[in-house]
């Protein structure tokens, strides 16, 4: 094969260094705090004020963000993740939605918990002309620390409908634990109980869950997921550089290098597609698979760095071990096989060969 020549700039799909997406300084400041969370969710709600929604026009730079992010640190990325996708949610709601009567305005910290779990159900109802929740939510991520939340709870049998809700208001108590993970520790993710706790409905019933958004979300998860591989394997690029690299850790580096861009390409692609309104089925079979390519790239990236660095960086490398093990957790929202064959069946469902 012939010299390919210098290399080509990185496409302008995540890069970090871009001040238009995340303002470097301030990150850092974020970043070097990142057990911190009041901290870092104050910069979360003055980040959240320069960056687009899904499906404006500028996708790529949101997901650019959320990468460059968790490229520095993975679980300040996972905090400010949630929030960018509140706000999401709130804006494409059918109609006007009242916050006022959970207090939320332009300095609120917002999560999204639509988790359901055994043994825990969460309902609403009507009650002097509002709404109120009760019952219990599972894996609400910082709810002791957000100020409002938005929640999916049952309006009957079969149906769940979506409300904002105030989580240092009456009638609801978060809970601390169980939570023992190694990774993302900051980020605790506990039930939450709520007793007739005020409630403002957002859309209709079925409508979170159905609305474009909720592809493109998970879309932008795997963007986080995607920068902190990137992250690790940055590790990896300045370890060689110290060093003649032998056949092995080149071939390791390439590798690395394939599955980021495999990423990196099919985020890129599924940008493009949100920005041009990309909905209903097809857009859930295209979160399907980006999210199975990120994880997979994720996973490689992992298992690359720990055959070619070895144990030093996880023993002696505090920035690197913290991203292993924030990023393990943070990739399980990926639910692997299961996934891979939720999108088996919708690609069944679609009847059309789809290469």
């Amino acid at each position: 094969m012939s010299d390919p020549g210098p290399a080509t700039p990185a496409p302008a799909l995540l890069r970090p260094d871009d001040p238009v997406r995340v303002d470097a300084a301030r990150l850092a400041d974020a970043v070097s705090r990142p057990d911190d969370v009041d901290a870092v969710l104050a910069w979360t709600v003055d980040a959240s004020a320069e960056l687009p929604q899904p499906g404006t026009g500028s996708t790529t730079a949101l997901w650019s963000a959320l990468a460059s992010v968790a490229a520095a640190d993975v679980g300040v990325a996972r905090i400010l993740e949630p929030h960018l996708d509140a706000l999401a949610v709130l804006a494409q709601a059918p109609g006007p939605v009242d916050l006022g009567p959970v207090r939320a305005g332009s300095g609120s910290t917002w999560g999204v918990y639509a988790a359901e779990g055994p043994g825990a159900r969460l309902e609403a109802r009507e009650h002097d002309g509002g709404w109120v929740l009760s019952g219990t939510k599972p894996w609400c991520s910082l709810a002791g620390s957000l100020s409002h939340a938005l929640v999916t709870a049952w309006v009957g049998d079969r149906e769940r409908r979506l409300f904002a809700v105030h989580l240092r208001g009456d009638g609801v108590r978060p809970a601390t634990g169980p939570w023992v993970s190694r990774g993302l520790a900051q980020v605790v993710s506990a039930p939450v109980t709520f007793e007739a706790a005020r409630a403002v409905p957002v859309g209709p019933a079925g409508w979170y869950l159905h609305r474009p958004g909720f592809a493109w979300g998970g879309i932008g998860v795997a963007a986080c997921w995607w920068g902190g591989a990137v992250g690790l394997a940055r590790t990896l690029w300045e370890a060689l550089g110290r060093r003649e690299p032998d056949p092995l850790a080149l071939a390791h580096l390439g590798a690395v290098d394939v599955a980021l861009t495999a990423a990196r390409t099919s985020l890129a692609a599924a940008a493009d597609a949100v920005d041009a309104g990309i909905d209903g089925a097809p857009s859930a079979v295209l979160a399907r698979r980006v999210r199975t390519v990120v994880a997979d790239a994720v996973e490689e990236v992992q298992r690359r760095c720990a055959h070619a660095l070895g144990p030093g960086p996880l023993t002696a490398d505090e920035p690197f071990a913290r991203r292993v093990a924030d990023l393990g957790v943070y990739v399980r929202q990926h639910h692997a096989e299961r996934d891979a064959a939720a999108l088996g069946r919708d690609l069944r469902a679609a009847g059309e060969l789809p290469w």
